[in-house]
């Protein structure tokens, strides 16, 4: 049975809690800029464009081992395969769900729209004790109010519950499906994933605006077979992938893991060292450069990850610990705050500004995790 790897644990909770803090940096008036997200056009990056791109790659290292556990257990190929549709299905749906309740231009109460999408949520996809006969009463009456909330949805123009940009949940899952299938087809082999990697990679160069403004080659077949498979220019699978790749390639080494780690960071940030000659480095804009980046960055992070693993040296990640492992309960609290902020529409006073701001917003993470541990001891945890 495949050992649970906690530097993946530790990885995902570090990027989900930057994910709330960055989040929430809007509220603070004279953030730093290098906490904030850079402009489309502004040629670099602030820490808040590296979130994103890491809770993918953390999702691409997780898949071996979920779908390897499920083989270890019993189960085949056809029953794996249902189950990754039925979790990219329950991705989509979330990521849709909360578009619509980001769009701000909601007809009337947008607060009880979140409250409510946020309940359906966990009716439908919380982890009940097994062969608790409610569950599956509570499950169809989640399904229910989702449906209906989908139905009677209305912008002030009138418009239609719609999928827009998918949502960051809806691009994960997106994401995951194509990265989980072709693994599944792939295993045991690598070569495939690696390839397939080299294809988005490809598709993410010439998908972007180079420097001068122009597309390398102009509009091509690659490019839009990425669109077709709801991949953007092909960014979000290079992440996925390259999580993917990191697991595999960590598993085949027997040795100085460590080490290759590094320097396998070293190569992808020279490669995106080169990249940035033609193209800028944008997350706006989902450019190589800020791919090759981010994934040099994720995988000298889950390095030194497993470095601290391997010495027991974890014993900071424990207080924060469900922000790893709990980690889709995590993403949706700040959700409820963004309701009680409308309700209440409150001035944000002039002291919350510059670094005393950003203290009062690790503040606010802190109150999310602590919230976030309270609904797990109460049996409230989402799991797809």
């Amino acid at each position: 049975m495949n050992k649970r790897n906690l530097a993946i644990d530790m990885f995902r909770g570090i990027t989900m809690i930057l994910m709330i803090f960055v989040n929430e940096l809007w509220t603070v008036h004279n953030v730093p800029h290098f906490l904030e997200h850079f402009d489309t056009w502004e040629d670099g990056m602030g820490l808040a464009d590296f979130v994103y791109p890491l809770f993918l790659f953390a999702m691409g290292m997780s898949i071996p081992y979920a779908i390897d556990r499920r083989y270890e257990k019993g189960f085949d190929t056809r029953s794996t395969l249902l189950h990754i549709l039925q979790r990219t299905l329950a991705l989509i749906l979330m990521g849709v769900f909360i578009y619509n309740g980001e769009a701000r231009e909601m007809a009337g109460s947008e607060p009880l729209y979140i409250l409510l999408y946020t309940l359906g949520f966990f009716l439908v996809w919380n982890m009940y004790p097994k062969d608790w006969k409610p569950a599956r009463w509570l499950q169809m009456a989640g399904c229910v109010l989702l449906l209906v909330l989908a139905a009677t949805y209305r912008t002030t123009d009138g418009g239609l519950f719609r999928t827009g940009w998918w949502g960051i949940l809806g691009q994960i899952g997106w994401a995951y499906l194509l990265c989980s299938a072709t693994y599944l087809l792939a295993r045991p082999r690598v070569w495939p994933l690696v390839l397939c990697w080299l294809f988005f990679a490809t598709t993410c160069l010439m998908g972007s605006e180079m420097r001068s403004g122009e597309l390398p080659v102009g509009d091509n077949f690659l490019v839009e077979m990425a669109h077709a498979l709801n991949q953007g220019n092909g960014h979000i699978t290079v992440m996925a992938l390259g999580g993917l790749l990191t697991t595999l390639c960590e598993r085949r080494l027997t040795h100085a893991k460590w080490g290759i780690g590094l320097a396998a960071a070293a190569v992808l940030g020279i490669l995106g060292t080169l990249a940035h000659q033609g193209w800028i480095i944008s997350k706006n804009l989902g450019t190589l450069p800020w791919c090759l980046y981010v994934s040099a960055t994720a995988v000298a992070l889950y390095t030194l990850l497993r470095v601290l693993e391997a010495r027991g040296w974890t014993a900071w990640f424990k207080p924060i610990s469900v922000a790893g492992t709990a980690t889709l309960t995590l993403y949706m609290i700040p959700y409820l705050f963004v309701a009680l902020w409308i309700v209440t529409e409150p001035s944000v006073p002039a002291w919350v500004a510059g670094w005393t701001g950003v203290g009062v917003v690790v503040l606010y993470t802190a109150v999310c995790v602590a919230i976030a541990w309270l609904l797990t001891r109460l049996g409230l945890k989402l799991k797809i």
